[in-house]
Parts: structure tokens; sequence; C-alpha cells
């Protein structure tokens, strides 16, 4: 049987590192193909041969996104299993047919929209936050969508460390698009002396990326920063600045440290640090850095979010 993996990231290197032994790949699958993955293929979906049987494996959160593309590509739901994004909320009404006749076609449309446990926020109808913004980690966007409609009358520019594809970046560029972003990332992967005993998936996963790919996603690119290389390095001539929002996504411990040292001294009174993976038990060294950080400087006022990740939000 043929076995593609359809994404390239976090989920395709975490399904590796945990026992598909990569030879069984016959290719991974990215829309924007180019080069191999673990020694790997990769391919755009259309390429998929699907004579025969053959299996994909979706590593990643797009999954409605996914089940569209890959009926355009001839690949029928029933060979797709989900990895990730494979719960739903059911919609109790099953037949709108009545519906149809009854009511206005704007009010059918509401009705039929799929559930959400996190709504919309009623003071922003005109959300800058897409569908495939969400899709990834509704619970952490909407959060930050409201955490940055309180940010009105709080200064200072925004960043992000650990900035991988640009997704969330995109989010906070998005929805802070007046505020100067700082980016801090390698754009290369980790340093290979930090990352040494984690998986190989997981690290390789994290070399797939480039500024570029970063700033076209980005809807105001002009007002982003790029800070290229190992951080607290890349951090040298901003010690004057300010910061009302910061997204810290390190992953590790000791760059994880690093970034709580540097920005929580920097931050704006009202300002939020939003420290992702802090509940991950596959990334145990954001927590120990907190842990640290706290010992030497005292308890923070913080929240944790119940998100994919375990997002704590520190409160300055």
């Amino acid at each position: 049987m043929k076995i593609y993996v359809w994404g390239t990231g976090c989920a395709a290197g975490d399904l590796i590192d945990m026992g598909l032994a990569v030879e069984r790949v016959t290719a991974f699958l990215d829309s924007e193909a180019h080069g191999g993955f673990l020694g790997r293929p990769v391919l755009r979906p259309e390429a998929v041969d699907t004579d025969g049987e053959y299996l994909v494996l979706v590593a990643s959160r797009r999954a409605q996104e996914i089940v569209r593309q890959a009926a355009a590509c001839g690949i029928g739901e029933d060979r797709l299993l989900f990895l990730r994004n494979n719960w739903t909320l059911t919609d109790r009404n099953t037949d709108y047919g009545k519906a149809r006749d009854l009511l206005p076609s704007s009010l059918l449309a509401s009705l039929q929209t799929p559930p959400r446990v996190i709504r919309p926020l009623s003071s922003t109808p005109d959300s800058p936050l897409t569908e495939r913004d969400l899709e990834g980690d509704y619970v952490r966007v909407r959060t930050l969508e409201l955490l940055c409609a309180g940010l009105k009358d709080v200064p200072g520019a925004a960043a992000e460390l650990g900035v991988y594809r640009g997704g969330f970046a995109r989010c906070l560029n998005a929805l802070l698009p007046e505020r100067t972003l700082y980016l801090f990332d390698t754009f290369e992967g980790f340093d290979p002396a930090e990352a040494r005993g984690e998986g190989s998936g997981f690290v390789e996963a994290h070399r797939n990326t480039s500024v570029e790919t970063v700033l076209r996603l980005l809807p105001h690119p002009e007002q982003a920063v790029v800070r290229q290389g190992l951080f607290p390095a890349t951090a040298q001539g901003l010690e004057a600045e300010r910061f009302a929002l910061v997204s810290l996504d390190a992953d590790l411990e000791e760059s994880t440290y690093a970034g709580l040292g540097f920005f929580l001294p920097r931050m704006s009174p009202g300002g939020y640090v939003l420290l992702h993976d802090y509940l991950n038990p596959k990334l145990p060294g954001v927590r120990r850095a907190l842990e640290r950080y706290e010992a030497e400087h005292g308890r923070l006022r913080a929240v944790p979010l119940c998100d994919v990740n375990g997002t704590l939000v520190i409160s300055l």
C-alpha cells in the first residue's frame, strides 16, 4: 500500500518521531511542493497516484481545506486519515429542506454555519481574521483577537520569538496593523546545540521555512522588522524598545528563558506575553523556563488557555 503524508510541518515530523518509518512514506504532500522532506520526495496533492491501494495521513490542522483539495484531486475522503482536527461539534439540525422554503437565505446561512466554542467578538464584526487563520487553533487565535482589541491605550510594538512559517505572525499583523511587528527567528530551524536530543522529525520540520515564506503571508509586511539569527543576540539595539504584545513561541528551554528575560522588563503596563506550549507535554522546557524565571523574579500574573498546546497569557 502506498502511504502519503499530507503536510511537511510539525505534525508530519511528530508522525515520524512517533514511529512511522520514513521509508514507508511514498511521498509527503504540500500545495507548495519543493525539494524533499526527511529524505523523501514532496509532491503536490494532484500528483498522488490513485491507482491501487493507498492511504493519505493528513498531518495538518487544515482539515476542511484539505478535504476540498483532496476531492478536487480525485482523492476520496475514505482515503484520508486525519491526525489532527479530527473532532467536530455535531449539528443537531440534519435536514434544512423545509427551512429553505420558509426562511430568508441570510438567516438560513447563519443557522448552517458550523458551531464554535468561542464566538467572534461582537465589537469587531469586520474581523481581519480568515477561516484559515482560525482552523489551526481557534481558541488561541480568538483569544488573541480579544486581547488585541483591548490594547488601544497600551503603547508599544508587537513581537514574536519563534515565528516558524508565520501563521500566528499573520494574525498579529492583521489584528495590529499600525504597530511595528518584530519577528525573531533563525528562519532556518533550531540552534543544533539547543535542539540536541529532540526528535529528528521535529527538528527537520522547523527547518522548512524562510523569511520570504513568512512575509508573503503578512497582510501588512511593511510593518514587519525581521531579526534573523539566534536570540538574544538578534535583540541588540532594541534595549529601549517597549512592547504591548509578545508571542513567545520558542519551544525550547533556553530560548524561552532568554525571551522571558528580555521581553518582560520591556512590556508596557496593560500588555500581554503569550507563552505558547506552556502545557504541551512534548515541550517540557517551556514550563521549566518559566519556573526558573519566577524563582528569580517572583510569580507572574498569568492565566492558562485551553487551546491546543496550553498557552499561558501573562498580564503586565
